[in-house]
């Protein structure tokens, strides 16, 4: 497949991450029309007149509504709708609530979109894709989520400031849960081809495996920094879900960690997590095999019994 033109991405859910994702979309050029879907008629309609006020500096354009008619023609629907994170809360709090919204939601979505790509952003976003698909049928390259794509964005930021070189030269990714059981991938981390721990800085700084641990709580802790001071993460992951619409709508085969249901990777079946993959036109075309030490597929393992606990206390 080729790249779209007269592309369609609609967002689903007028919110703060919704409307990030929106903003984000529009001004990066990421798709040709930018819908926003939400129940709520004054909000949705109040943030597309917004919104659309802006389309002469950016080009596209953007339409809305809580008509679920805006949906059609979608080749991607963005899923932000659902109950947000509270202080103190995980993610995976959040579970049964959002399963719910998803058994009312997506028929809508497939009746209106039937050969949209859906990409899931609501959290437990690893639970949720895996109750997305058997919701919906489809393969599990058409239903997905952001996954760690935020994570990692988050990781190379830092593992920059300290290396003092640009995030586009930092190439290590966080894997498994989008959660507090997700980690680095430390063994194939590379500043530009060097191994992170060979790395010098040209202030004389080397990293050493006890900073690299503090780096990777940092990650984990930062949304529940950000929900404590100003109440949602939004920003960022509106920019994280940009990247991905780009690639998809532009076919781009862009090597990002979303994450998808697996079925055999390192003997994983029937859970959702994040792992590199390749993603363009159509969704998530391939999950290459990830190399891992010992210590690492220890961690991955836990990461995938942790959801897959929560998801069989949902009784999927």
């Amino acid at each position: 497949m080729a790249r779209i033109e007269n592309s369609r991405l609609t967002v689903v859910g007028a919110g703060s991450v919704g409307v990030s994702v929106a903003y984000a979309a529009l001004i990066r050029g990421s798709a040709r029309t930018v819908a926003l879907y939400d129940i709520d008629r004054p909000k949705v309609e109040a943030e597309v007149l917004d919104l659309a006020h802006g389309t002469w500096f950016t080009g596209g354009s953007v339409v809305g509504g809580a008509d679920p008619d805006v949906i059609d023609g979608s080749h991607l629907v963005v899923i932000t709708a659902g109950a947000k994170q509270k202080p103190g809360q995980t993610r995976l709090d959040l579970a049964g609530t959002n399963v719910r919204l998803l058994e009312r939601l997506l028929p809508i979505l497939l009746e209106h979109a039937p050969d949209a790509v859906i990409c899931i952003v609501t959290n437990p976003c690893d639970v949720l894709t895996v109750a997305a698909q058997q919701i919906t049928g489809l393969p599990s390259s058409r239903v997905f989520s952001s996954g760690t794509v935020l994570d990692t964005s988050r990781l190379r930021r830092l593992v920059a400031d300290r290396a003092l070189v640009s995030a586009s030269s930092v190439h290590a990714d966080i894997v498994g849960e989008h959660g507090d059981t997700g980690f680095a991938l430390w063994s194939q981390a590379r500043i530009g081809t060097t191994p992170v721990l060979d790395w010098v800085s040209p202030d004389g700084h080397r990293f050493t495996p006890d900073e690299l641990d503090a780096i990777t709580q940092d990650v984990r802790d930062a949304a529940y920094r950000i929900i404590d001071g100003k109440g949602a993460t939004n920003l960022a992951i509106g920019l994280a879900c940009a990247r991905i619409v780009e690639a998809i709508l532009g076919d781009q085969h862009a090597v990002l960690p979303v994450s998808t249901v697996h079925d055999g990777l390192h003997r994983l079946h029937g859970v959702a997590l994040s792992v590199p993959s390749v993603v363009g036109a159509g969704g998530v075309q391939y999950v290459p095999e990830v190399s891992t030490t010992p210590v690492e597929e220890d961690q991955l393992q836990h990461s995938a019994q942790t959801l897959l606990a929560t998801q069989h206390a949902l009784g999927f």
